[in-house]
């Protein structure tokens, strides 16, 4: 048995009830094969991979509070800090329904090798809770957030844990939640990032995700021998990173074609108008369907994704598992080469099998989606330098990041002969930085 397998069949034993993390682990440790195995002797002597596979630590809490009518609830409440090799746990935290521990320790170990991508000092953590802000009031998110705070604030710091908002974690959350952190440390540091502009917040921060995910999307369309211009472009999703990067791809000259909601998809043969798209979803916070009825030409595809679009190239923005195996094999004889990814993990593992034995260009969210975590980065030497840069600046940063990270992916697949396989790549890119700081620090 190898020393990868050993330590997935350890995981399994410990963990048997977190099918999400085990799933994760799996994929991961996999795709580290080409590494681990001309490394063996010296991770097996020092335990790496046992390491690098458990966190750290784990908090977890129970997070009481009041609802309008004074009714008591009691949520639980997670912070996972999973490796501080190369920096401080830097990871979002999440208030859904669906969170638990196990989930929390799949998005972690992601975020380890994401974080690691982008070349900034940040270590890989994540958190939240089982609580869903969802119809709830503005009170009632303030007294549930200053209650977990009041837990949080022990374990975080600047040069400790640095959460950021997640699903369901948002600017009007992180702002309760950065004003109970000072209420209760009285320290006005940069402990938490996506803050509003007006108490450290960065500019380019809600466009950085969707703008790195076109940066990152050009590299590999020119790595390919060809150009983004003039490219037909299917998104997914309408939010924050679905619009900004059908706003940076018609920049650079792509024809986007589709956006969608939870209810269905848009088809826009003439290229998707930012304009509207921002005015029904950031103003009027309406259903993407208003589209059709504002844009001569367009149609509404009512509970339908967008996959079975002809077109160059695909970008999932909207959600977890969002395209399937069945759906990527639509992509794909609707002339599909290329899909990069804006959500968090939007391919289920029969998309992203398909993907590979079609040897279409595929790169895994944890490289195209990094623009947000790195751009919280930046938010983060802002805060320390105590200045404040600009659009341009912060955007220039962003955009040698994402090119960076093509690189760093792109060249260590070729080197360990996975020529663009960017998932080998990415997963042995991101893990060699952290193995190289784990080693050098001993067996702590």
């Amino acid at each position: 048995m190898s020393y990868v397998d050993e330590v997935y069949e350890g995981l399994k034993a410990k963990h048997p009830h977190e099918p999400e993390f085990l799933e994760a682990a799996k994929r991961i440790l996999e795709s580290l094969d080409p590494i681990v195995s001309k490394n063996e002797d010296v991770y097996r002597k020092n335990a790496l991979l046992e390491r690098f596979v458990e966190p750290e630590r784990i908090i977890t809490f129970r997070v009481p509070w009041t609802d309008d009518k004074g009714v008591n609830h009691i949520n639980l409440g997670y912070r996972v800090q999973f490796n501080s090799a190369i920096g401080p746990y830097k990871g979002g935290l999440r208030f859904h329904p669906s969170v638990n521990q196990s989930i929390l320790k799949f998005l972690g170990m992601e975020q380890i090798l994401k974080n690691s991508l982008t070349s900034l000092p940040i270590g890989g953590g994540k958190g939240g809770a089982d609580f869903d802000p969802h119809g709830k009031s503005d009170a009632e998110v303030m007294r549930f957030c200053q209650s977990f705070m009041t837990e949080l604030y022990k374990y975080i710091g600047k040069d400790t844990d640095v959460p950021a908002g997640d699903i369901g974690v948002g600017g009007r959350e992180v702002g309760y939640l950065y004003g109970q952190y000072k209420r209760l440390t009285g320290l006005y540091e940069g402990v938490l990032t996506g803050k509003g502009l007006t108490f450290g917040g960065s500019l380019a921060r809600p466009e950085a995700t969707g703008y790195g995910l076109v940066y990152i999307t050009d590299e590999v369309v020119k790595g390919a021998g060809k150009e983004l211009k003039g490219k037909t472009i299917v998104v997914s999703g309408s939010g924050n990173v679905a619009q900004y990067a059908i706003q940076k791809a018609e920049e650079l000259g792509a024809k986007v074609v589709t956006c969608s909601d939870s209810n269905g998809y848009i088809y826009d043969p003439n290229g998707i108008n930012f304009e509207v798209l921002c005015q029904i979803k950031q103003v009027e916070r309406a259903r993407i369907k208003e589209y059709a009825k504002r844009v001569p030409g367009s149609e509404y595809h009512e509970g339908e994704r967008p996959w079975g679009v002809k077109c160059d190239i695909a970008l999932p923005c909207a959600t977890q598992n969002e395209v399937n195996g069945e759906d990527a094999k639509k992509l794909i004889d609707n002339g599909c080469w290329c899909v990069c990814e804006g959500a968090n993990m939007p391919s289920d593992e029969a998309a992203i099998d398909t993907y590979l034995a079609a040897k279409i260009l595929y790169m895994p969210a944890k490289a195209a989606n990094a623009g947000g975590v790195a751009v919280s980065a930046l938010e983060m030497s802002q805060n320390s330098e105590r200045l404040s840069w600009s659009f341009e600046e912060v955007d220039s940063k962003l955009h040698d990041i994402m090119v960076n990270i093509y690189k760093s992916v792109s060249e260590t697949a070729k080197k360990y002969g996975y020529e663009n396989n960017f998932v080998v790549g990415a997963n042995i890119a991101g893990f060699e930085k952290v193995a190289t700081a784990m080693l050098a620090q001993g067996l702590v």
